[in-house]
């Protein structure tokens, strides 16, 4: 995980906000991404919340883990972006009752499990065959009670404000200094709960979190003096032996990928802007795809001339 994370994160967040209207309902401002992933009517096609959802479930998935031409490469070799998507998730499922879902595995049963979106073979990548494939690594994760795992994105969100105060808005120390303060209280209430604290795939997001945290630190030392990283609070990786799913993300590549920030922000409403276009012209979707890939590859080729 890095900025790029956070920043990308943060763009979805402005079409499928994570807070519901004063009159209680979920908030959907983008109908023309809805569109785009629904057969060019999302009223009719997607009519309920819960399929709203799965749109916006989806498109971070692609978005994270197309193929080859991700916007996110190093994403596809980070499988724990992935638990940090269904963290979202919960959040998302926690805020309303929805008929039928207690967990995550409700929502994957109805909406993920066979369904051609979730099953279609990713290319080139190695270490899982479809988003399926990917999500079933954390079963276990997601048969834990939706209200208890939205706690996760309470520390995800902290965690992004960290990185946004630290080193996107480059604030002064003790603001970053007390964001820190505010991740580590989180986490450590996650990280000391016996009774959840035992699946591998808990231990996998704790894991990636408290990695993701460190690495932070770490570059904040390097770069930043005033800000050392005996300052910040300490945190302890999840106790007892697990299976790492896949390796977290270096410290160095904070550094290497800060600078395309601001391009991957621009780049998610063009992305997705361009997913509105066909789905109003009523484009084929295998030709609507290929643009796409196409559109990312220019993208990502601009992003690496900076990096």
């Amino acid at each position: 995980m890095n900025a790029n994370m956070c920043r990308i994160l943060e763009g979805v967040w402005n079409y499928f906000p994570d807070t519901l209207d004063g009159a209680g309902n979920y908030q959907f401002k983008n109908d023309q991404i809805c569109d785009a992933y629904c057969d060019g009517n999302c009223d009719k096609n997607c009519k309920t919340d819960l399929d709203k959802i799965n749109v916006a479930c989806f498109v971070l998935f692609e978005i994270f883990f197309k193929d080859s031409d991700s916007l996110m490469e190093n994403a596809k070799n980070n499988i724990n972006i992935a638990g940090y998507i269904l963290t979202w998730l919960s959040y998302i499922l926690s805020r309303k009752t929805n008929a039928g879902i207690s967990n995550l595995n409700d929502f994957y049963n109805i909406y993920i499990k066979d369904n051609d979106m979730y099953t279609a073979k990713i290319n080139g990548v190695t270490g899982y065959a479809s988003y399926q494939n990917l999500i079933d690594k954390y079963k276990e994760f997601m048969a834990i009670d939706i209200e208890y795992l939205s706690k996760f994105y309470a520390s995800l969100k902290s965690l992004c404000g960290m990185y946004n105060e630290c080193i996107i808005s480059q604030s002064d120390c003790q603001n970053c200094l007390e964001k820190g303060k505010d991740f580590a209280k989180k986490y450590n209430e996650l990280n000391e709960n016996s009774d959840n604290n035992k699946s591998n795939s808990y231990k996998n997001v704790l894991y990636s979190l408290s990695t993701d945290y460190n690495n932070l630190k770490k570059y904040l030392s390097e770069v930043w003096h005033s800000c050392h990283d005996t300052s910040f609070p300490d945190i302890e990786g999840p106790q007892g032996s697990f299976q790492i799913f896949e390796a977290a993300s270096s410290s160095s590549s904070i550094a290497s990928k800060l600078i395309p920030v601001l391009l991957i922000f621009v780049a998610i409403p063009i992305f997705l802007g361009i997913a509105y276009k066909y789905s109003l012209f009523g484009f084929d979707k295998r030709a609507h795809r290929q643009y796409l890939r196409e559109k990312v590859k220019k993208i990502k080729k601009k992003m690496n001339h900076y990096i």
